[in-house]
């Protein structure tokens, strides 16, 4: 099955539409009601999984992997290919302001996300909530600042440590 382009499944376990689409429901749940256009969903996303590149941050769900940072630079259209999969199911809604397209939790949200009950869901949940209470408060110009000043360091620990020899050595 497929979304446009996008595998649901078959080749592809990672970053799948309903993967992305499921990360987005979580944090536009998290937001309610508040609504958030693709750019803050995108960064939304990195942050959901990568939690823990943040000072203060929860332990990342997702593995620190080098060069991580570039995900941001790709994650946008598997983002937007999440939010159309779960906005034809309801569990994300579309809306239209003057400031232009947002997203907010549909009216299928809850009784999706609540089916579901893994240690992967109640994680990505935890720290929904935590990405929200720390970002949603800050004007976008002030987020993509944030991201900016920040993202050419997350995952360059891996270059230094290969760099000075690496642990092993």
């Amino acid at each position: 099955m497929t979304v446009g382009a996008q595998p649901i499944a078959g080749d592809r376990v990672f970053n799948t539409p309903l993967e992305c689409g499921l990360r987005s429901a979580v944090l536009l749940l998290a937001a309610c009601p508040r609504a958030c256009d693709v750019q803050r969903m995108v960064q939304y996303d990195y942050l959901i999984v990568h939690s823990g590149d943040v000072d203060g941050g929860p332990k990342s769900i997702h593995p620190a992997t080098p060069h991580r940072s570039g995900e941001l630079l790709v994650r946008r259209s598997l983002v937007e290919a999440g939010l159309e999969f779960m906005t034809c199911r309801k569990v994300i809604e579309r809306t239209y302001t003057g400031l232009g397209i947002g997203y907010v939790a549909g009216e299928y949200a809850v009784m999706f996300l609540d089916a579901l009950t893994s240690g992967y869901v109640r994680q990505l949940r935890e720290r929904a909530a935590w990405v929200v209470e720390t970002f949603q408060g800050m004007p976008d110009e002030e987020l993509d600042h944030f991201m900016k000043e920040r993202w050419s360091q997350w995952g360059a620990e891996f270059v230094r440590e290969a760099l000075l020899g690496g642990a092993d050595e």
